[in-house]
């Protein structure tokens, strides 16, 4: 009795400092984020105040009325950065699922010349970051005329995008019994049939997941999108961050205001479709 006691009470332990070792994990991780939504709240001598203040004394709308021009004070044009945004993610993310999807889905269930070397080829175009393509980026957009348009912008996101959903979804579609296909086109499917209503269903959680995360990058890019953007036209909510900056003074409130619209988004996105994400990433972990 005294063992199993004794066991039982290990395992508590155990389990008591993995929850406070993740709870502080999370506090440290969450901390940043935390302390950017207060600061949108606060004012700016509650910001810029030495020592901080943790413990907010006052919460209002003030940065988030002037970021609209409601104060007078000129204002960001927020939605605009917000439509160029969305513009260019969306869209950057439908082409490099709908390409990889095509490819992933090749490199799974066909055998062709170079398979092997083309696959290390894509995926050694990840191991590049993307702020060293900025120059001959730069170069190649400005000879095409594509400097400051959305189209640029959406190319060179669908070439940072392709890679990663055609490595990610072609492990998906690996996982894919090839026997279902062929059972449906037994049937009578024809083979894009086949792919349509038998594969792609099996496969949907692990194409979401490569969706949400070609998104993410999109939304969330700065390095090259600042090289590439000029106006109003064309920049996206990282970039119109620097319209909070001046030559001697930085807009924190005004900064950390658009940093939460920023993060909205992202924070839906996820939430609708955390049931395809968390089964994408836990698809063929376990075996039936």
């Amino acid at each position: 009795m005294n063992d199993a006691r004794l066991h039982r009470l290990r395992a508590r332990s155990l389990k008591l400092l993995q929850l406070a070792a993740l709870f502080i994990a999370m506090s440290i991780i969450c901390l940043p984020g935390l302390w950017v939504v207060l600061n949108s709240f606060r004012p700016t001598v509650e910001i810029m105040a030495k020592p901080p203040v943790w413990i907010p004394q006052e919460l209002n709308l003030d940065h988030y009325r002037a970021m609209f021009g409601d104060l007078g004070e000129g204002g960001v044009p927020v939605m605009r950065y917000f439509t160029n945004s969305l513009i260019i993610s969306v869209t950057s993310t439908v082409i490099a699922i709908l390409v990889g999807m095509a490819g992933g889905y090749a490199f799974a269930r066909y055998q062709f010349k170079g398979k092997a070397a083309i696959f290390i080829g894509l995926m050694l175009t990840r191991a590049v970051p993307g702020v060293a393509l900025s120059l001959p980026l730069f170069i190649v957009m400005a000879r095409t005329g594509l400097i400051d348009t959305h189209i640029g912008l959406i190319l060179v996101y669908v070439s940072l995008n392709v890679p990663f959903t055609i490595w990610l979804i072609d492990g998906f579609f690996r996982q894919v019994p090839v026997e279902l296909a062929e059972a449906a086109e037994i049937d009578g499917c024809t083979r894009w049939q086949a792919f349509w209503k038998v594969e792609f269903p099996v496969a949907r959680a692990g194409v979401a997941s490569a969706g949400i995360f070609a998104f993410l990058t999109s939304w969330n890019e700065y390095a090259l999108a600042s090289q590439l953007t000029r106006s109003t036209f064309s920049k996206t909510m990282p970039v119109g961050l620097r319209d909070f900056t001046s030559e001697f003074t930085i807009n924190w409130g005004g900064m950390c205001a658009l940093a939460v619209l920023m993060i909205i988004p992202a924070l839906i996105l996820t939430f609708l479709v955390q049931k395809h994400l968390i089964a994408g990433l836990t698809f063929g972990g376990v075996k039936g």
